[in-house]
């Protein structure tokens, strides 16, 4: 890295640590696009993959084979049937569940059905099916554009292709809330080399069923160099992987070599930085309400007076409900409980109009993290103990002041109906807080006239 770089990099991550080591350098250079919701995300993804001249390879954890893009593109597979017809190298990487992670949601585990549908298609991109140790996933998703070139760009976010899109901005019958980041730049390099590091250790690439439709000889070189700068933002790619699932620590280029074979918490280990960090406020959106230990680290930003937004699915899972019931699961809870004492933290749910009349629940399933206006994470990794100990996971996590202000002004006008250009960070989050204390109040009272799709939840009463 040329020494200017360097001495940006130094300085912007002297606010928020990043983590060292880990399989992946923070990078200065870097264009970033934020993609919300899953229309717009696909809609972007489909543009890129039509326009790519050389390759499109993406890991995939969920997913629908006949999901519908957006604009007419067709499904998940007619997208990429399609850049294969025009000459482009198009690679997949399935997740095979074990019995024990079975029934965690759809996917395409490389099944006979799964393999007559690919025959009777005539599908020719290269597909490989890929395990995680006992109970837990191979969680990444993320598209890779053109690897290796100067056309190289990466998407990296929670987005599964697995519900059908019928409103793009996800405001008519409730829906789904994700979010994307597209990356160009020398980071999406990292994407490539966490492709590659995956492909050719896949553990189904030996078996008959494990690949398709080539043989286990077809390995991939790791990228040789990085792409060239194309903004302003310094970005570190980062993963959670759990030990033994690979073993070849192949260097990134301008990066060390790391020993993955001991396996990598990179993304665990920032989400705690940068809480520890935190001088102002956090907003947080997530699947899942945290685990035990990084309540204690919000509760500890809470006494610090930081204030905290946590947004989180409305209407909580079964197992949340489950865990309820259990008295091992008390500590759980009586963590997050004890958050809700402090009056610097809000936990909040969505709803949207929905067109029989009310409201229905937006389903939370975007895992980022804002810090101070001034640090930012979208990924695939949930706040829960499979995500931060044993699913394999990929963050980009971002230093970028004007970047992160400005994606916390989108989230905010598209939760609250309020434009927070000239407020700092902590008075959005007391204005967040507000309305969705409003809002709150509205529903009890039958009222579904609200300011925004924010409601404030009681978390002594989450999942009960």
């Amino acid at each position: 890295m040329e020494a200017s770089k360097s001495t940006v990099v130094e300085n912007i991550i002297s606010y928020i640590p990043l983590v060292n080591p880990g399989s992946y350098p923070a990078r200065a250079g870097n264009r970033l696009r934020p993609l919300v919701e899953s229309g717009p995300a696909f809609r972007r993804i489909c543009e890129a993959v039509h326009n790519a001249q050389l390759s499109v390879w993406l890991t995939v954890a969920f997913v629908l084979a006949d999901f519908n893009m957006p604009d007419g593109h067709g499904t998940f597979l007619d997208v990429l049937d399609r850049a294969v017809a025009r000459g482009v190298d198009v690679r997949v990487i399935f997740w095979r569940p074990n019995l024990e992670s079975s029934r965690y949601g759809q996917v395409f585990a490389g099944t006979e059905a799964d393999f007559q549908m690919l025959r009777a298609r005539s599908s020719r991109f290269r597909a490989r099916w890929d395990r995680a140790p006992k109970g837990f996933c191979q969680h990444q998703k993320s598209w890779l554009i053109d690897a290796g070139h100067r056309s190289e760009t990466a998407f990296i976010g929670g987005i599964n292709p697995t519900f059908n899109i019928v409103d793009l901005d996800n405001t008519g019958d409730g829906g789904r809330h994700d979010v994307y980041v597209e990356v160009t730049g020398p980071s999406a390099t990292d994407v490539h080399h966490n492709f590659v590091q995956r492909w050719n250790e896949a553990s189904e690439r030996d078996l008959i069923d494990g690949r398709w439709p080539h043989d286990d000889q077809d390995t991939l070189s790791f990228p040789v160099r990085a792409s060239e700068s194309a903004g302003n933002s310094v970005v570190q790619i980062q993963r959670n992987v759990h030990a033994g699932r690979y073993h070849n620590s192949h260097a990134t280029p301008g990066g060390t070599s790391y020993d993955i074979g001991a396996g990598e918490q990179s993304i665990s280990n920032q989400y705690l930085n940068a809480i520890r960090a935190a001088r102002s406020s956090i907003y947080i959106e997530n699947q899942a309400l945290p685990v035990p230990a990084f309540a204690l680290e919000i509760e500890r930003a809470l006494k610090r007076g930081v204030h905290v937004v946590f947004l989180a699915p409305g209407e909580p899972e079964d197992y949340v409900r489950q865990w309820r019931q259990t008295a091992e699961r008390r500590e759980f809870f009586s963590r997050i409980e004890a958050l809700g004492e402090y009056d610097n933290f809000t936990l909040v749910g969505l709803t949207a109009p929905i067109s029989r009349g009310g409201r229905g629940q937006v389903y939370v399933h975007a895992k980022l993290m804002l810090v101070d206006d001034k640090w930012a994470t979208i990924g695939s990794c949930n706040l829960h103990s499979n995500s931060l100990t044993g699913h394999t996971e990929i963050n980009a996590a971002i230093w970028d002041h004007d970047w992160v202000r400005a994606l916390r002004r989108e989230l905010l006008r598209e939760h609250l109906g309020e434009d927070t250009t000239d407020i700092d960070d902590r008075s959005a989050l007391k204005l967040y807080r507000r309305i969705a204390h409003d809002n709150a109040q509205r529903f009890r009272e039958g009222n579904f006239e609200w300011k925004g799709r924010a409601f404030e939840m009681a978390p002594s009463r989450y999942g009960t």
